[in-house]
């Protein structure tokens, strides 16, 4: 982690000299926040002439603001101040792609609002709000704009516009930002490194795939006293090239999410180490609370994730390693991964009601490489996690092992042990690991491992 305190340093520093950096507002340039005019040429021009003119910040002061995509240049903050606006663009022309590839569902990604490619000292800060729009790209809306505009192409706005992209970037800053509604994921850094968010807050439910923060092949990375509800994955560490995402700290983050709240994977082809996780607070999540994944080749060790605190989860403890081998870009298949050196230590959980379990009973803790790929080493220790309970005798006989499909917990179905199912792992050790049902369950036992 001495990159990252290093980086801590320099951080400290740039913002100290602050005040002394040339700014630049993007009214002097044309701009005009009336919500009507699409700004993205004045913008664009001041964020130009400021990194030409050796860097400082781009001022975006009061007002609503339309634009399509910006590009972040060297040296250059963008600062959105707290009665100001930064609204995307309701036409997918408005918009260009940034290292275009395809995800793991199939969907063309690359397209943003606010991009940088290969830039240095940039950022993004203010007490304003940048909303993505997203609403604008879902298909019923898309097709009016279609219409109005004469487009025929069955294409047309489906690569949906990440809000904020960083693509081999490196010391970013994001701080204090509010985001909201972007069209697909909210924050993505892809192969950046030094990468400083601090005291943002998303929203981020306009859309479909609708991430909070993915750190793709990217590496020493703080993510600090942020605020995040999402309609997809909150935190996602994922690999969508070989190159690894690693030395990763995470602290004092309160997360919901319809599906992940602390994610690693499924894109999953570079390893995964060096992370730790710690205090934060996780609540109303439909789709699991810690889920570490490796499905496409990605060695996953040396993670530490303590002190999470759990309200209304569906499945607090997902780990799953599986035979997906998916490939992006143009990278080759990969060998299948490894999970090795992780500890989850120190949660408290209470799960969704059997209403509202994606899984009738839920269960506490599902752990399962694959009968020919097994887990390596995992430690449990001071978990505390309390289900509805409401399991029958025969529940979870047959439970599928499904190597190569997409790796979700629900896939699984009810499972025969209401607290903790492992199998294919070789060392798995549990030291004051509790369970408690609200009502009876006659699963046979609470904690299973084959």
């Amino acid at each position: 982690m001495l990159k990252s305190l290093i980086f801590l340093g320099f951080v400290t520093a740039l913002l100290a000299c602050s005040s002394n950096s040339k700014t630049y507002n993007i009214e002097d340039y044309g701009a005009k926040g009336d919500s009507l005019t699409i700004n993205t040429k004045p913008i664009q021009k001041a964020i130009d002439n400021c990194s030409k003119n050796g860097g400082g910040i781009v001022l975006i002061k009061e007002g609503i603001f339309i634009s399509g995509t910006i590009i972040l240049k060297d040296n250059v903050t963008l600062t959105v101040e707290k009665n100001a606006k930064l609204v995307g663009s309701s036409n997918p022309q408005d918009y260009q792609s940034i290292d275009t590839f395809v995800d793991a569902v199939g969907q063309q990604r690359g397209t943003c609002l606010i991009g940088a490619l290969k830039a240095t000292n940039i950022g993004v800060s203010g007490e304003g709000t940048i909303d993505g729009n997203g609403a604008a790209f879902l298909a019923k809306n898309l097709s009016k704009t279609k219409k109005a505009l004469g487009i025929t192409d069955d294409n047309f706005g489906k690569n949906r516009p990440f809000l904020l992209r960083f693509v081999k970037s490196n010391k970013i800053t994001l701080k204090d930002i509010h985001i909201r509604g972007a069209a697909a994921w909210a924050c993505h850094f892809f192969q950046s490194y030094d990468i400083l968010v601090d005291n943002i807050s998303i929203y981020n439910h306009a859309n479909k795939n609708n991430d909070g923060i993915d750190l793709d092949s990217s590496h020493d990375v703080v993510i600090k006293n942020c605020n995040i509800n999402s309609g997809d994955d909150a935190i996602c560490i994922k690999s969508t090239s070989p190159l690894a995402t690693h030395d990763v700290q995470v602290s004092n983050c309160t997360l919901k999410s319809d599906w992940g709240a602390i994610k690693f994977g499924t894109e999953s082809m570079g390893d995964f180490y060096n992370i730790d996780i710690r205090d934060c607070k996780i609540y109303d999540n439909k789709g699991g609370g810690i889920k570490i994944l490796s499905v496409d080749g990605a060695n996953i060790h040396d993670i530490t994730i303590e002190n999470i605190e759990m309200d209304n989860v569906d499945m607090p403890i997902f780990v799953r390693l599986g035979e997906r081998l998916k490939t992006y870009r143009t990278a080759k298949k990969q060998a299948v991964g490894t999970i090795n050196n992780v500890l989850i230590k120190n949660i408290t959980a209470t799960t969704r009601s059997l209403e509202e379990s994606r899984i009738s009973p839920p269960s506490g803790i599902l752990i399962t490489g694959t009968p020919n790929h097994k887990i390596g080493n995992l430690k449990l220790e001071n978990i505390n996690i309390t289900l509805p309970g409401g399991g029958k005798k025969d529940d979870g006989l047959n439970v599928p092992e499904d190597e190569t499909r997409y790796p979700e917990f629900s896939f699984f179905k009810v499972l025969p042990a209401y607290g903790l199912y492992a199998r294919h792992i070789e060392d798995l050790k549990i030291s004051n690991v509790n369970f408690k049902v609200n009502s009876p369950d006659q699963r046979s036992k609470s904690l299973i491992i084959e």
